[in-house]
């Protein structure tokens, strides 16, 4: 439960983190890239544990969920914004 809560909580600063690392227009909004940051940091722990770098239960690090939250952040402006 306290990774979790860690997850979300340093995810949310992450989106922040990972907006001023990829300047430049979004379709989405603030909210869009926190929301963008906790699932990068999600991605981030999923994919360490997975490659066995974090154990069970245990939240990604601060670098490897800033690179999970700018590899969604490029997705993202990939599908949306060419829509706009």
């Amino acid at each position: 439960m306290t990774a979790l809560l860690w997850t979300i909580i340093i995810g949310a600063v992450i989106g922040v983190v990972a907006k001023l690392l990829m300047p430049g227009r979004d379709p989405g909004g603030c909210i869009i890239t926190i929301l963008l940051g906790i699932a990068g940091s999600f991605l981030a722990s999923y994919l360490g544990q997975a490659l066995g770098w974090y154990g069970p239960g245990e939240a990604a690090g601060f670098i490897f969920s800033v690179i999970g939250a700018m590899i969604l952040l490029l997705i993202y402006r990939m599908i949306f914004g060419r829509r706009t």
